[in-house]
């Protein structure tokens, strides 16, 4: 016998409810009607029917919350007639659960607002650090290269780390560096930095006067305690590199034999803004740079990563162990042992840029070699050497 249409009706809306619900807040909805189905107990089990739309406000809209909560009234309001519930106790129930979908539906409408918020946030972070860190391409003149950076807020997708690379009619000429501090006094820096390297990398055929008017910005704009640590490198002819190193963290290079070498600067040299407090300045360090050869600047974001028995990372050892000749393919590979050494999330801003001259391309005249010196042993069958040239 035929269903009546009002019957038909009524599933028909109910159907499409349950189809637009989200299914998590459905389905305890519906554990609780079975559960008050099978045992008969009246209003002790109704009052649970309210974590549907508390839980859906979680998970989904304003609508989707209405559409629990009205599912949970109905099923509700069906249960308690026919488990012949006082209409008083069935009102009191029925009213907490309206009051607890209002609530909910509210609260999912803010949730939804703060995530739109967080969204554009996030966007404008995202264009932020396309103008600051450009993206690198892949072949840079005569080089391969790969940068990877990961910043210690994930939402904010940019930090005080900073790179940059860019050919000029000097050669091709890059910057790592480090802002003391954190937050947007540091993106501000970092900025102001980039900015002056990237004029000044076109303008000046020296690179002591690049570095030189870096400082002279940073003196006018910085705070008496704050600082930029960074590494300047140029490559002016074929077969060498030239190198100033401001306080920061010694590049690590790597022989196309696989050999690792820590470049140690001849001097310390105070990070950019100090100078004026010291009377050090950097020396420009000379290194030889031959086909096969790469170089790797970072951040001390990855060297003081440390695990959970407070060890550094060692990113010397886990360079010889990765090192391929796609620079990609290592930055890969490192950031990823990185990631396993701290235990998935990085506490500091960390930059990798490595550069490699592949094999393939024509060598300039030979350069002279420098002598190396060992420096403390790292991880078994590999030998780590410091490379001290003599200023210019």
């Amino acid at each position: 016998m035929p269903g009546r249409p009002g019957s038909a009706a009524r599933k028909g809306v109910a159907a499409q409810l349950a189809a637009c619900a989200p299914a998590l807040p459905v389905l305890i909805v519906s554990v609780v009607v079975l559960v008050a189905v099978l045992c008969g107990a009246g209003t002790i089990w109704l009052p649970l029917l309210a974590a549907g739309p508390a839980l859906a406000a979680t998970t989904g809209g304003p609508r989707g919350v209405l559409q629990v909560g009205l599912l949970a009234a109905v099923l509700g309001a069906a249960l308690g007639t026919r488990d012949h519930v006082p209409g008083h106790e069935l009102a009191a129930v029925l009213s907490a659960l309206v009051a607890v979908t209002l609530a909910s539906g509210l609260a999912s409408a803010l949730r939804a607002r703060r995530e739109r918020v967080l969204a554009a946030v996030r966007s404008v972070a995202e264009a932020a650090q396309h103008a600051l860190l450009k993206p690198v391409p892949a072949t840079v003149g005569p080089f391969q290269v790969a940068v990877r950076y990961s910043a210690a807020a994930a939402e904010a997708r940019i930090g005080g780390d900073f790179y940059a690379l860019v050919p000029t009619p000097y050669g091709v000429r890059l910057i790592v560096g480090d802002v003391r501090g954190k937050g947007l006094p540091a993106v501000g820096t970092a900025a102001l930095v980039l900015g002056v390297f990237r004029e000044a990398a076109y303008d000046e055929p020296d690179l002591f006067a690049v570095v030189g008017r870096i400082e002279r910005s940073l003196a006018r704009n910085l705070g008496v305690d704050d600082f930029v640590t960074a590494v300047v490198v140029g490559y002016p002819r074929a077969g060498q590199l030239e190198v100033v190193n401001c306080g920061h963290a010694p590049p690590l290079l790597v022989r196309e034999s696989g050999t690792v070498v820590t470049v140690e600067p001849d001097r310390p040299a105070p990070p950019l803004g100090l100078r004026a407090l010291t009377d050090e300045i950097p020396s420009l360090q000379v290194l030889p740079f031959a086909d096969g050869d790469q170089l790797l600047l970072y951040t001390d974001g990855v060297t003081e990563a440390r695990n959970q028995v407070r060890e550094f990372y060692p990113l010397a050892e886990g360079l010889a162990r990765h090192v391929s000749d796609e620079p990609a393919d290592t930055l890969t590979a490192l950031h990823e042992e990185l990631l396993a050494h701290v235990g998935g999330r990085l506490h500091d801003d960390a930059a990798l840029l490595l550069l490699r001259k592949p094999a393939a391309s024509a060598s300039g005249s030979a350069w002279p070699t420098s002598s190396l010196k060992p420096s403390s042993p790292g991880h078994a069958g590999i030998r780590r050497e410091t490379v001290r040239f003599p200023p210019i």
